[in-house]
């Protein structure tokens, strides 16, 4: 499959060597023919040097409508400029753009442009750390507004109902499993030790009211 990836920094360069070694065909494109200098000897892939939303420059690395464009420049604005000139003027249908401002990273979810928001994954990393009994997040949106995560029930919670765990911390049950078997939960659903339950919540503080019920640190 043939990538693009705009920006060779130390992320479009990671991104790159990873997916060559994936076995696809990968071009990197940069302003700075210097940035090449990161993919190392080993880069069997193509590089183009220009701005990554000149439409010449996109052709001269081979962009079709099958074609997985990633930009991840150092600028928010050039990310959405060449996610909307890949789309729009060449019909690329998978292109992700990296966005540092979470407020942005939704507007343009909205619109259709896939987003990672840098600062988005970094906070919702240093929660995972700092509640260590939550288990890794499931899914967020790029603004960390909305996340979904595993939690484990431990014993101090057994036997109580979802709908009282759902009052007292805030939080939304999406999914109990209970010895492999996965069902949406009720409220009157009583939770089990070492069930696994997630939840969906809109506050950071949710997670603190969780980890306090169960009895962990907050």
């Amino acid at each position: 499959m043939h990538i693009v990836i705009v920006g060779c920094g130390r992320v479009g360069s990671t991104l790159a060597l990873q997916l060559q070694n994936g076995g696809h065909d990968v071009c990197v494109v940069d302003r700075n023919a210097d940035s090449f200098r990161r993919l190392g000897a080993e880069f069997a892939g193509s590089t183009v040097v220009g701005v990554g939303f000149d439409r010449d420059v996109l052709t001269e690395a081979g962009i079709t409508p099958e074609t997985l464009v990633a930009a991840v420049t150092s600028g928010d604005n050039s990310n959405i400029l060449i996610a909307r000139v890949a789309r729009e003027l060449f019909g690329a249908s998978r292109v992700v753009a990296r966005i540092y401002d979470p407020a942005r990273a939704s507007i343009y979810e909205r619109l259709g442009i896939h987003t990672v928001a840098s600062v988005a994954w970094t906070v919702n990393r240093v929660m995972t750390d700092l509640f260590p009994d939550l288990q890794p997040t499931v899914w967020t949106d790029p603004t960390t507004s909305v996340a979904i995560r595993e939690f484990r029930v431990p014993s101090s919670l057994a036997g109580t109902s979802v709908a009282d765990i759902e009052a007292r911390t805030g939080v939304r049950a999406v999914c109990l499993t209970r010895a492999g078997a996965a069902s949406l939960p009720s409220g009157a659903d009583l939770v089990q030790e070492d069930d696994l339950l997630h939840v969906a919540s809109n506050r950071s503080s949710d997670l603190g009211a969780l980890m306090e019920a169960s009895g962990g640190v907050h």
